[in-house]
């Protein structure tokens, strides 16, 4: 099995940042799948109070549990702090999105030990993954 596919596999939780409570942005919609595919989701948005009938935090930092997973849905340029906070939280893997890239924080997020997926869907893989089983 891939690293991807093990932790995939293994982790919880995930922390999806930029998740949105409009249903019909992608992020709702990955969430909700994530959380219909047992994972416990935690919304990171500051103009969000909750969604999907859970609590929202501001940023990755004000989050009081551990992570396994941080789900980017922000554009490039925030991915470098929002990184540095996954690896503050000590998640195993750093998820960018479809056309979220940026290969410097990729870099330092893979040095700190992060499994790093970029430029992909979380919702795509883990359903082709499922799938594959």
């Amino acid at each position: 099995m891939n690293r991807i596919a093990e932790i995939l596999d293994s982790a919880r939780t995930i922390a999806v940042v930029g998740l949105s409570g409009k249903r019909y942005r992608p992020s709702f919609g990955v969430a909700e799948y994530l959380k219909r595919s047992g994972y416990r989701i935690i919304p990171v948005n500051p103009n969000e109070a909750e969604v999907l009938g859970e609590r929202s935090y501001p940023n990755l930092d004000s989050v009081p549990e551990p992570v396994d997973i941080v789900d980017i849905f922000r554009r490039s340029e925030f991915v470098p702090e929002i990184v540095e906070a996954a690896i503050r939280k000590g998640a195993k893997m750093v998820w960018m999105q479809e056309d979220v890239v940026h290969d410097a924080a990729a870099r330092r997020a893979e040095a700190a030990g992060l499994v790093v997926v970029m430029d992909r869907c979380i919702l795509k893989d883990h359903r082709r993954l499922a799938h594959a089983s």
